[in-house]
C-alpha cells in the first residue's frame, strides 16, 4: 500500500512537469511528515552518509574533462582520424561517425556531450558529401549513446553510488559490450549505405592516416591515462577522473591551443552547473532510497517474486520493460538512482551478478536516450540538424531496433559483460 502511495505521488508530481529531483524530494518529505514515524535525525544522518561516498567526487571531474574536450578541437581530430581509417567503405562518413563516437565516448563519459561534439562537426560534412540528413542524424543520435557504456561512464558511477558496486569492475565490464554495440551500429550503417548506394570517401594513404593519428594522439592518450591508471592500480576511479580533468585542460589549452585561458572560467561554470544538478538529484534519490528500504519495499518485492516462482528470465524481462518505459519520461541518472535501489536487492536474491545487472541497466539507458518523448540524444540531434522529433524518431528506427536486439543479448548472456573483469581478477 505504501509503495503505491509513494510511486503514485511521484508520478503525479512528475506529470505536472516538475523536475525529477524536486519531485523526488517532495515525495520523500510528504511521506515522511504524513505517513511514517521515522525520526528526522535519522533522515539527516542518512542524507550525509549517503552522499559522502568517495566515488561521487568522480562525477564533477569527468564532467569537467568532457567539457574541456567538447569545447576544444579533440572531437574534430578524432573524426579526421576515423575518416582516414574507414571513410572509403560504404557509408564511410557514417562509419567514421560511429568510430569517432566510440573514441570520444572513451574520453567524455557522457552521451549528450558525444552527440554535440561529433554531430556538430560531422553532420554538416555528411550533408555536404551527399548523404541524406536523416541518415546522418540516425547514425549520430544512436552512436552518441555509446558515451554511457564505453568507460569512463558517469551513469556507471551513479549505479556504483546507488548499489555499492565496484566502479573499476563496472568500467571494465563495459568495454566488450561497448565495442560490440559500436560494431552492431557500424554494421547497420554499412548495410544501409550499401543498400542505398551512399557516397564513399577516397581511400586515405597510410601517410595520411599516420598524420591524422598523430594529430589526434593527445586526445586518444586520455583513454590510456584513465583506463590504464585504474587497471594498473596507480589510480582509483575517482583519482583517474581528477587526472582526466587536468589532462583534458592541458590538452585543450596548452597542446592543441583550441581553448584560451580566458575561456576556462566559462567551462568551469558550465561544469559546476551540470555537477550541481546531478548532485542535487543524487541527494534526493538517496532519501528516496532510504524511504524505500525503511518501508521494506525492495525486500517485499523480492519475497513476492521468489514466492511465486518467478525466475531470473522473467525478472530480467520485467526489468527491461520497466526501464524502457521509464526511459520514455526520465533521463538516465534519475532512472538509475530511483530504480537501482528497488530492483538491485531482487536481482541479488535471484543470484544475478551486480556488475552484469549494472551493464544491463546502462544498455537500457542507452536505448532510452534514443527514443521519444524524452530521448536526450534526439533533442540534442534535433538542435544540430533542425529536424523535428517525429522525423528524427523515424530516422533512428533501424539503429534503434538493432540496439533492442543487442539488449536481449546483454540481458541473457552475462559472460559478455563479466568475462573481461573476471579475466583481470576484478570479480
Amino acid at each position: 500500500m505504501n509503495a503505491l502511495v509513494i510511486f503514485g505521488l511521484l508520478a503525479i508530481l512528475m506529470l505536472t512537469g516538475m523536475p525529477i529531483s524536486i519531485s523526488l524530494g517532495l515525495t520523500v518529505l510528504t511521506f515522511l511528515f504524513t505517513m511514517t514515524q521515522v525520526p528526522l535525525e535519522s533522515v539527516a544522518l542518512k542524507l550525509f552518509t549517503g552522499i559522502e561516498k568517495f566515488e561521487i567526487m568522480a562525477i564533477p571531474f569527468f564532467i569537467l574533462a568532457g567539457n574541456f574536450l567538447t569545447h576544444g578541437g579533440v572531437a574534430k581530430r578524432m573524426i579526421n582520424f576515423a575518416t582516414s581509417m574507414v571513410g572509403h567503405w560504404y557509408g564511410g562518413l557514417g562509419l567514421a561517425g560511429v568510430l569517432a563516437c566510440a573514441l570520444f565516448a572513451a574520453v567524455s563519459g557522457s552521451s549528450p556531450a558525444t552527440v554535440v561534439a561529433i554531430g556538430s562537426i560531422l553532420l554538416p560534412a555528411m550533408v555536404k558529401a551527399g548523404f541524406p540528413n536523416k541518415f546522418g542524424a540516425g547514425v549520430i543520435a544512436t552512436s552518441g549513446a555509446l558515451g554511457i557504456l564505453i568507460p569512463p561512464s558517469i551513469v556507471m558511477v551513479m549505479y556504483s553510488v546507488a548499489t555499492n558496486t565496484s566502479v573499476g569492475a563496472l568500467f571494465m565490464a563495459g568495454v566488450i559490450p561497448g565495442l560490440a554495440l559500436a560494431g552492431v551500429l557500424g554494421g547497420v550503417t554499412w548495410y544501409r549505405a550499401k543498400k542505398f548506394n551512399y557516397p564513399r570517401q577516397p581511400k586515405a594513404t597510410w601517410g595520411e592516416r599516420w598524420k591524422a593519428f598523430r594529430a589526434s594522439v593527445w586526445g586518444l592518450l586520455l583513454i590510456v591515462v584513465v583506463m590504464g591508471g585504474i587497471y594498473s592500480g596507480i589510480f582509483t576511479p575517482t583519482e583517474a577522473a581528477a587526472m582526466s580533468a587536468v589532462y583534458a585542460f592541458i590538452c585543450a589549452v596548452f597542446i592543441y591551443k583550441d581553448l584560451g585561458l580566458k575561456d576556462v572560467p566559462k567551462v568551469l561554470l558550465n561544469s559546476a552547473n551540470m555537477s550541481a544538478m546531478l548532485l542535487y538529484i543524487i541527494t534526493n534519490a538517496v532519501l528516496f532510497s532510504f524511504i524505500m528500504t525503511n518501508e521494506n519495499i525492495p525486500q517485499a518485492l523480492a519475497d513476492w517474486m521468489l514466492g511465486n516462482g518467478l525466475g531470473v528470465i522473467t525478472f530480467l524481462l520485467a526489468v527491461n520493460v520497466i526501464l524502457l518505459l521509464a526511459g520514455n519520461f526520465m533521463e538516465p541518472s534519475s532512472i538509475v538512482l530511483i530504480f537501482a535501489p528497488i530492483l538491485f536487492p531482487v536481482a541479488i536474491a535471484l543470484g544475478i551478478h551486480p556488475v552484469h545487472f549494472g551493464i544491463l541497466m546502462v544498455v537500457n539507458m542507452e536505448v532510452g536516450m534514443c527514443h521519444p518523448p524524452v530521448g536526450l540524444n534526439l533533442y540534442v540531434a534535433s538542435g544540430i540538424t533542425k529536424m523535428g522529433i517525429t522525423e528524427l524518431t523515424v530516422a533512428v528506427w533501424p539503429w534503434l531496433l538493432s540496439m533492442l536486439g543487442f539488449l536481449v543479448v546483454v540481458t541473457y548472456w552475462p559472460d559478455l559483460s563479466l568475462w573481461l573483469p573476471r579475466t583481470m581478477g576484478m570479480l
